[in-house]
């Protein structure tokens, strides 16, 4: 991380299920990845740049960058002094409960905008992250299930996800299917063509048409996010990047660091200790000064 940057990822152990990110960024350039959970990062200082499936999208102060669950994206400056944000990260079985709860959608739920200009809920999300610093549960939750509700009224709505029609979309299914399976030890992408009766070429284009991304590119995201559960699961960084398939710790830094935001083993510390007690849980992991919230 460079020298000015910082981030703090970590959790409030009464917000089960939430994540939290506040993070200066000024060189820090996201690779291609996906989340697990939602994405609401509301931008406080400066301005973040990303794409979104196929479009480059800005984000600034009073605005709030928004991501579905397995929506590839990326991140990165969009101004020289780079952007400050503050972004909670919630599971998409808490959106779907509020979704339920407010607007009465059951079922699969998502947002149809990438970035909301809403200074009002940035400030709620920004609420989300101060209420659990100051170990006011009630509020957190409070906060976060208006920004969520208000979101979901003004972005919101049912998600149906297509089911896969032609041979193309049937084989990438079927080859993210064996890259889950070998995931340490994946067959190269003529191999991987052969056993499935098409050709690299025609393998690689319906991949990236069916998950935003080619096929090393999504193994690298999904070796990501295998080793973040094996984090949290109490495995050592370097037994996860062995379990999941990188060379080594430094290649899981590396490659995590540029997914997560922080190194593994800062993850970790802050994961883990965010499950024991909130002060614990507020570990930081810096390389200069406090950013301004």
């Amino acid at each position: 991380m460079a020298i000015g940057e910082r981030a703090r990822y970590w959790q409030y152990s009464e917000l089960p299920g939430v994540d939290l990110l506040h993070a200066h960024y000024i060189h820090k350039a996201f690779a291609r990845h996906t989340h697990e959970t939602f994405v609401f990062a509301a931008i406080t200082e400066g301005v973040e740049a990303f794409h979104y499936r196929d479009d480059l999208v800005h984000a600034g102060p009073g605005q709030i960058a928004l991501v579905n669950p397995d929506t590839p994206h990326t991140g990165h400056a969009g101004v020289p002094e780079g952007w400050t944000y503050r972004t909670i990260y919630p599971d998409a079985e808490i959106v779907r409960s509020i979704a339920a709860d407010t607007l009465a959608l059951r079922g699969s739920v998502g947002f149809t905008s990438p970035v909301v200009d809403d200074p009002y809920a940035s400030r709620l999300v920004v609420g989300v992250h101060r209420a659990a610093e100051e170990g006011n549960a009630l509020a957190a939750d409070s906060l976060l299930r208006l920004v969520t509700a208000r979101m979901l009224r003004s972005h919101g709505g049912l998600v149906t996800p297509l089911p896969p029609s032609s041979a193309g979309a049937r084989n990438a299914a079927r080859a993210r299917t064996v890259l889950e399976d070998r995931m340490a030890e994946p067959p190269t992408l003529e191999r991987l063509a052969a056993d499935l009766g098409t050709s690299p070429f025609a393998l690689l284009r319906a991949f990236r048409d069916a998950y935003g991304m080619p096929p090393h590119t999504w193994l690298t995201d999904a070796r990501v996010r295998r080793a973040r559960r094996l984090l949290d699961e109490g495995t050592p960084p370097a037994d996860a990047a062995a379990a999941v398939g990188f060379t080594d710790q430094s290649h899981l830094n590396r490659h995590f660091t540029r997914s997560v935001g922080v190194p593994p083993g800062a993850y970790q510390r802050a994961r883990g200790a965010g499950q024991r007690s909130r002060r614990s849980a507020a570990r930081t992991y810096k390389t200069g000064p406090a950013p301004t919230p």
